[in-house]
């Protein structure tokens, strides 16, 4: 494991991936430290900010020649996969499935460090290509932490450098977005990307200050290289429409994806909120074009089993040159269109998988971790405060308001 400490030490244990460990300042909860806005620091932090571009400039190799005229037919996709290295029963071969489609992947909610090297390991399986991965410290506040990770197939992209965890100086992000340079090899065009899980919190508002202060974000990847494209790519839990993108649709950010939503409902084919996706200059990626990958319907199973086995996050993909995503064949079978339903094996799908809802008053830690938005110490808070009358009794949990709730209830996951 080659490990990016302090100061950008670096020290190599002879894993095949990446950990970037220790390059973010504790987080802390004091409401002085926050700018309402997230984008007008004090002078001291402005010192602060200019210092750590410095050693972040030094830290990304030069940059090889100039963008070939000729891009790679690479896929950069993002996907929110749901807890990874939970004991939860994640089905980490029909996540390679998926993931195999892509040539690089930023991955959020990841919980063990681990769980990346096996999902590297069934990628390189399953398609003969050599993998390699970047897996940041955990990140977070309080007792929850997780990890970012990107996975790259080393045929087609490459780790140029520069990869650090966001310092926020501001105190702005929950979870501190991770920033890497990558290389398409086969153009030599180098690209920078910004790896974001955006705090869900009660509601739009507690959500608004992490996406105002991603503008800080691209702002800074342009400086350390104005020349090379930048993208911002995860899980922000708000629409692309919404009034708090005004910075980053200035700076001339567009969202990839404007239509249809990424998370999955209950229901088989209907998702919820469009919360997934990749932020880019157009200019910069003239040929591009990006899709849902809606994967229960390419694996044949039912929204219930995806959302239990492998997320209840469809991931996005940008197609750097536009060309149309070509499915693998699945099982030795003939590949299924990702956007269509598959009948006849969400169906054998749907009857082998548990239909059963969640009951508050006896579904098990476990179960409960299956709703949206709920870990573990709020699953054994709602087991400790049993027995529930109603789904709104909910908001008597810490950390659940009525934004959170919402979720809950539109998932169709808990008993009427």
């Amino acid at each position: 494991m080659i490990r990016i400490g302090q100061r950008g030490s670096v020290s190599n244990t002879g894993s095949s991936h990446l950990d970037i460990a220790g390059n973010s300042s504790t987080s802390s909860t004091s409401n002085n430290s926050k700018h309402p806005r997230g984008r007008q620091p004090s002078d001291g932090s402005r010192l602060e900010r200019i210092v750590r571009r410095v050693a972040l400039a030094l830290a990304v190799p030069a940059l090889l020649g100039a963008a070939a005229s000729s891009q790679a037919d690479a896929v950069i996709a993002s996907w929110n996969l749901k807890h990874a290295g939970w004991n939860n029963g994640k089905h980490l071969e029909q996540v390679a499935a998926v993931a195999s489609h892509m040539d690089l992947i930023g991955l959020q909610e990841v919980m063990k460090e681990e769980v990346v090297s096996e999902l590297e390991q069934q990628l390189e399986a399953l398609t003969g290509d050599e993998w390699d991965s970047l897996v940041s410290h955990a990140v977070g506040r309080s007792t929850y932490t997780e990890r970012y990770a990107y996975l790259y197939r080393d045929k087609t992209i490459a780790y140029q450098g520069g990869a650090t965890v966001y310092l926020d100086p501001e105190d702005v992000f929950s979870r501190e977005p991770l920033l890497a340079t990558f290389v398409e090899k086969d153009s030599g065009r180098a690209f920078s990307a910004a790896n974001v899980h955006i705090v869900y919190g009660d509601s739009k508002a507690d959500r608004a200050p992490e996406i105002r202060a991603l503008a800080d974000i691209y702002d800074l990847m342009k400086e350390i290289s104005p020349a090379t494209p930048a993208i911002i790519m995860g899980d922000f839990n708000m629409a692309p429409d919404e009034p708090a993108w005004g910075g980053l649709r200035t700076l001339g950010l567009r969202p990839l994806i404007t239509e249809g939503a990424t998370t999955l409902s209950k229901t088989d084919g209907r998702y919820a909120s469009l919360y997934d996706n990749i932020w880019y200059v157009p200019s910069e990626w003239p040929s591009a074009s990006g899709e849902v990958f809606r994967f229960p319907d390419y694996l044949g199973i039912s929204h219930e089993a995806a959302r239990a086995d492998v997320s209840d996050h469809a991931p996005i993909y940008l197609s750097v040159t536009g060309e149309t995503l070509a499915l693998l064949p699945l099982d030795g079978g003939q590949p299924q269109a990702a956007g269509i339903e598959v009948a006849s094996r969400a169906s054998n799908a749907s009857s082998s998988a548990s239909q059963t809802c969640i009951d508050l008053n006896t579904a098990n830690a476990d179960q409960l971790d299956r709703l949206p938005n709920i870990g573990p110490a709020r699953a054994a808070d709602i087991i400790r405060q049993r027995p529930w009358s109603s789904s709104g009794q909910l908001t008597r949990i810490s950390g659940i308001g009525k934004g959170t709730l919402s979720e809950i209830v539109a998932s169709g996951m808990l008993c009427s």
